[in-house]
C-alpha cells in the first residue's frame, strides 16, 4: 500500500467505527502557550481532555501534520543519520473524549491492523508492551485479543522517576498524561535489536508502531496527578513507520513517499540518490520546512522563525556537502506539493510562496557560509584536541549566522565535538531571545480555567445582564473580592467581546446595586470570557447579578479598524496577487495593523491603489452580513479563513461589499461599509524575510491624521516663504542650494587636509629606519583624514602614518602603509590594533586602513601604538 493509501484506510476505518474525520491543526499551535509547535495528534484537543471545551463529536479520527525540531520534543540532531527520525512527520490517530476507554482502544488498533480487511499484519510479528501497574490492558491484551504472555511486556519507571517511563505518556512537564500501551513490529531477526525494555532495545529490529495513551490525569507543575473528569483516549501511529511495515523495507526514507523526494533532492542539487546521509536531510527538512511556511512561520532571529531559519540552512549546508554550487532547495517544492498536496491542500495554495521565500533565505545564507566555512577551516588547522572552542563556535554563530548544531554537524563529520559551556558563556547578547523562547514552556495548569462557557451577547450590543459565576485574584479562584482588588470576573452571559483573531478585548465596567467593577481588558480561557480589571467600588461575589457595559466608542472605533482589515486584506490579493496571505493582526480603536506575505516593498502607486479599493467600498456603502455555519459550507462559498484564529465546528462567515470580501471571523464590525468612513494608510515595510506590514488608521482618527498632515504642510510652507502650491518648488531650491554648498564644504575640508599634512609631515619620526607619523586631528571626518593621509604619504615618501581624532563623541582612525612598505607593514593589522584601543574594531587593505571607537579618552594611546606597531614588526 501507498503511504497515501495507509492514511485514507485509517481514517476511513475509525469514521465507520463512529469516529468524526478531523481535519489536521495548524503547526503552530493554537491558543496553547506551552508548545512550539504542533508535536502530537493530541494537541488540538488538550482541552476536551481537560474538560475546558465541549465538541459536538466525542469520537475523532485525524492525519496530524507535526514537526519536531525545536523545545523539549527535539529530533534535528537524529536526522539523516537514522532510520526513523524527522523534523516533520504525520501522526495518525483516533480519540475518545469521555467516550470509549482501554477495550475498545486496544480492540480497534488490533483489528485496523491485523484484519484481512485493513492492514492484513502477521499476529505473530507483533509485540505488545504496557505500563508496569497497568494489569487492567495486561489482561484486555492476553485474555481477550489473545496476545501471548511472551509477546507481553511490562515497562516500569525505566527514566529515573516517578512516572518517567516509556509506557506512561505526558506530552509535557504538566497538563494531561497517563499510561499507556504500545504495538511493536518485528522486521525479523535478520536485522539487528531486541525487544523493548532489553539490552538491544535500540536496534532496529523491533519498531514501535502504534501507541494508545489512557489519559487518566491532568500533572500539576508539583508533580500531583488530577484524575480528568471523563477519562479518554489518544491514540498515534506515525504513517511513515507503518509505510515502511507494509513495503516491506526497514528504513522510513525507503518508503514511497520519500523515494520521490529523494530523487527529487538529488535532481535538485546534481547527485545520484545513493541513499547518502545528507540526501536524506533534505529530503526531511523539504518536508519540515514546506509546512512551517504553509502555516505561516518565516525565517527570523526568535521563537518559531529561528527554528525554521535552523532547519533551512541545515538542508542547504546538506545540500552543498553533495556537491550543489546554486540555489536548490527551493527547487524541491513541487516535488513535496505533488507527494502531499491532495490531503494538504495548503501546500498548492502556498507553493509559490513557500519557493519564493526558501529561495531568498538560501541566497541569504550562501552569502556567509562560504566565508564562515574558511574561517573554520582556518580555525581547525591549529586546533588541539577534539573540541572545537566556545569562543569559536560562537564567532561563527555570530558573525556568519551558524546555528550550533550546523557547526556539530561539521564536527561530528570530523570526529570532534563542540565546547558547549563555552559557547553558552558567550551567548550574553542573546539571552533576551533564550527568554522569549522560553515563554513556549509556560505551565499550562497556571493558565486560568474555567468549566462554564459564556455566552456571548456582543453582536446585538453593548450592554446586557450577566451573573458572576467565578471570581479569580492572583490566579487562583476566590468567592469575593474586596474594593480595590484586582482580578478576573466571568459571567455567564456578556457583551464583551474577547481577544482573538487580531482584535482586542473590549473595557468598560460591571455595575451592581453596591459595586463597580471596571473592566480594563476581555480575553478567552475555553470559552469563559475573563473580565481583566480592578473593583472600584463596593464587593464583588460569585452569584451576583449584574449589569455590563462596554465603552461603546471604543469598541466602534475598534469595528472601523476590523472592518477596514477585511477590505484591506481583499485589497491586497486585487493589487499584488493571490499570494498574499494574512499572516497576522492587531486591530484597537486607534488604528489597524495587518501582516501579510509578499516578497518586496509596495509601490506608491500601489499604496494608492489599495487606498482607492477600500475607499470605493467604503462609498459604496453596502450591508455587512454574516452567516452561521458549519466549516465545510463556509469553504465551499470561497470564505478566507484568518491567520492565528481558532475555528469551532460553527463559524461566522463575514461578507462585505456584497462578495467583494468573504472570510470567517468571530470579531465585531461595522453594520454598512460607509460607517467606516475614509480608510488611510500610515506605513508600510518589511518585517520578516517575505513579510510586510501595513498600518491604517480610519474614521475619525483618519480625519485628524489628514489634518496633521495638513498643519504640518502650511507649516513648512511657512517656513519656506511660500504656500501649498509652491512649496515643493521652494523646497526644491532649497536642496540644491544645500548640494552647492556642501560641495563647497567638502572642497575647503580637502585644502584644509592637504595644508595640515604639510604641516604635520614635519613631524614623523624614525623608527629602525621607517618615517612614522601619529598626530591628533580633532573635529574632522573619515573621509578628511583619508584625504590628509594621501597628502602625507606623497608627502613624506615611504612612511606609516596614523591620524585620529574625536568627532560627536566618536573617535575616528584611518592609518596608511605607502606601497613600498605594504610587504612588511600592513596598515589593515596596525588599525586592528588602535581601533582595539578605543573600544572599537577596524581593518582594511594592507595600504589604507579606517577604524573607530567609542573611547575618546584613550585616542592618544591608541596614536602611540604607531611606533610600538614598527619596532615589533621589524
Amino acid at each position: 500500500m501507498k503511504s497515501a493509501e495507509i492514511r485514507e484506510a485509517f481514517l476511513r476505518f475509525f469514521e465507520e467505527k463512529g469516529h468524526s474525520r478531523v481535519a489536521s491543526s495548524s503547526l503552530i499551535p493554537g491558543n496553547d502557550p506551552t508548545l512550539l509547535f504542533t508535536n502530537a495528534g493530541m494537541n488540538q484537543f488538550k482541552d476536551c481532555f481537560l474538560g475546558l471545551e465541549k465538541r459536538a463529536y466525542t469520537r475523532a479520527t485525524t492525519s496530524q501534520k507535526c514537526v519536531r525540531a525545536g523545545g523539549k520534543h527535539n529530533d534535528l540532531e537524529n536526522v539523516g543519520y537514522t532510520a526513523r527520525h524527522h523534523t516533520f512527520f504525520e501522526m495518525l490517530g483516533n480519540f475518545s473524549f469521555g467516550d470509549y476507554f482501554k477495550r475498545d482502544a486496544i480492540h480497534y488498533a488490533w483489528e485496523f491492523l491485523t484484519s484481512s480487511k485493513w492492514l492484513g499484519l502477521p499476529q505473530e510479528k507483533l509485540w505488545v508492551t504496557v505500563y508496569a501497574s497497568d494489569d487492567e490492558a495486561y489482561d484486555i491484551w492476553t485474555q481477550q485479543v489473545g496476545v501471548p504472555a511472551e509477546r507481553m511486556i511490562r515497562i516500569g519507571d525505566n527514566k529515573g522517576a516517578p512516572y518517567a517511563s516509556d509506557n506512561f505518556w505526558a506530552m509535557g512537564d504538566t497538563g494531561p498524561c497517563g499510561p499507556c500501551t504500545e504495538i511493536f513490529f518485528d522486521h525479523g531477526e535478520h536485522i539487528w535489536g531486541g525487544p523493548p525494555g532489553s539490552a538491544e532495545e535500540d536496534g532496529d529490529r523491533y519498531i514501535e508502531i502504534w501507541n494508545n495513551v489512557f489519559m487518566q490525569f491532568n500533572r500539576t507543575a508539583d508533580g500531583v496527578m488530577h484524575p480528568l473528569p471523563a477519562p479518554s483516549v489518544d491514540t498515534g501511529m506515525g504513517l511513515e513507520r507503518i509505510s515502511a511495515v507494509l513495503q516491506h523495507v526497514n528504513s522510513n526514507y525507503e518508503i514511497d513517499l520519500f523515494q520521490s523526494l529523494l530523487n527529487a533532492s538529488a535532481k535538485a542539487i546534481g547527485c545520484e540518490n545513493e541513499g547518502q546521509a545528507s540526501l536524506k536531510v533534505v529530503a526531511d527538512h523539504i518536508r519540515s520546512c514546506g509546512f512551517l511556511i504553509a502555516d505561516g512561520v518565516t525565517p527570523s532571529n526568535e521563537g518559531r522563525g529561528y527554528v525554521l531559519r535552523r532547519i533551512i540552512r541545515r538542508a542547504c549546508r546538506h545540500g552543498n556537502k553533495l556537491g550543489a554550487s546554486n540555489s536548490f532547495f527551493y527547487k524541491i517544492v513541487a516535488a513535496l506539493v505533488a507527494e502531499m498536496g491532495e490531503a494538504f491542500p495548503e501546500l498548492k495554495q502556498q507553493q509559490a510562496h513557500i519557493e519564493r521565500l526558501l529561495k531568498i533565505e538560501e541566497e541569504q545564507f550562501a552569502k556567509t557560509l562560504e566565508q564562515g566555512l574558511k574561517i573554520l577551516e582556518q580555525d581547525l588547522v591549529g586546533l588541539k584536541g577534539k573540541v572545537i572552542p566556545g569562543e569559536t563556535v560562537f564567532k561563527l554563530y555570530d558573525t556568519f549566522g551558524f546555528p550550533y548544531d550546523l557547526t556539530g554537524d561539521i564536527a561530528r563529520e570530523r570526529g570532534l565535538t563542540l565546547d558547549e559551556s563555552g559557547f553558552e558563556r558567550e551567548m550574553n547578547a542573546q539571552r533576551e531571545r533564550a527568554r522569549s523562547a522560553s515563554a513556549f514552556g509556560m505551565d499550562y495548569n497556571s493558565l486560568v480555567k474555567v468549566d462554564s462557557d459564556t455566552r456571548f451577547l456582543g453582536y446585538d450590543g453593548t450592554s446586557g445582564s450577566g451573573q458572576v459565576i467565578a471570581l479569580f485574584k492572583d490566579g487562583q479562584a476566590v468567592e469575593q473580592m474586596a474594593e480595590g482588588e484586582e482580578g478576573v470576573v466571568v459571567l455567564d452571559q456578556t457583551p464583551f467581546y474577547a481577544e482573538s483573531g487580531g482584535q482586542v478585548g473590549d473595557c468598560g465596567y460591571l455595575q451592581g446595586s453596591v459595586v463597580r467593577f471596571e473592566v480594563r481588558d476581555t480575553t478567552k480561557a475555553g470559552g469563559a470570557f475573563l473580565h481583566h480589571g480592578v473593583v472600584a467600588q463596593g464587593g464583588l461575589s460569585v452569584g451576583a447579578a449584574v449589569e455590563a457595559e462596554v465603552d461603546a466608542t471604543v469598541r466602534q472605533a475598534t469595528a472601523l479598524n476590523h472592518s477596514a482589515t477585511h477590505l484591506l486584506h481583499e485589497a491586497l490579493r486585487r493589487v499584488l496577487g493571490e499570494h498574499v496571505q494574512q499572516k497576522g493582526s492587531l486591530v484597537d480603536s486607534q488604528r489597524l495593523r495587518f501582516d501579510f506575505s509578499h516578497f518586496e516593498s509596495i509601490k506608491p502607486e500601489q499604496l494608492k491603489a489599495l487606498e482607492d479599493i477600500v475607499n470605493g467600498e467604503v462609498r459604496k456603502n453596502t450591508a455587512v452580513e454574516t452567516e452561521e455555519t458549519d466549516i465545510d459550507t463556509a469553504k465551499a462559498k470561497g470564505a478566507t479563513a484568518l491567520f492565528g484564529e481558532k475555528y469551532g465546528d460553527t463559524v461566522r462567515v463575514l461578507s462585505m461589499g456584497g462578495d467583494f470580501s468573504v472570510e470567517l471571523c468571530g470579531g465585531t464590525h461595522v453594520a454598512r461599509t460607509g460607517d467606516i468612513g475614509l480608510f488611510k494608510i500610515i506605513s508600510e515595510g518589511g518585517i520578516a524575510a517575505g513579510v510586510r506590514r501595513i498600518e491604517a488608521v480610519t474614521g475619525a482618527q483618519a480625519l485628524a491624521y489628514l489634518n496633521g498632515a495638513e498643519e504640518q504642510l502650511k507649516e513648512a510652507a511657512a517656513l519656506l516663504k511660500g504656500s501649498r502650491e509652491t512649496v515643493l518648488d521652494k523646497l526644491s531650491g532649497v536642496l540644491e542650494r544645500n548640494r552647492q554648498l556642501e560641495k563647497e564644504l567638502e572642497q575647503l575640508k580637502a585644502k584644509a587636509a592637504s595644508a595640515a599634512g604639510s604641516d604635520l609631515a614635519g613631524s614623523a619620526v624614525e623608527i629602525k629606519g621607517i618615517k612614522v607619523l601619529a598626530a591628533r586631528q580633532d573635529d574632522l571626518d573619515g573621509k578628511a583624514l583619508l584625504a590628509m593621509v594621501d597628502q602625507l604619504k606623497n608627502k613624506l615618501g615611504s612612511a606609516v602614518i596614523l591620524l585620529g581624532g574625536v568627532q560627536d563623541d566618536k573617535v575616528v582612525l584611518v592609518a596608511g602603509v605607502t606601497k613600498d612598505l605594504t610587504g612588511k607593514l600592513k596598515a589593515g593589522e596596525l588599525m586592528k590594533q588602535a581601533a582595539a584601543a578605543v573600544g572599537g574594531k577596524g581593518g582594511g587593505r594592507p595600504d589604507m586602513a579606517q577604524g573607530g571607537g567609542t573611547d575618546a579618552a584613550a585616542l592618544d594611546a591608541a596614536l602611540a601604538l604607531a611606533g610600538a606597531f614598527v619596532e615589533q614588526a621589524l
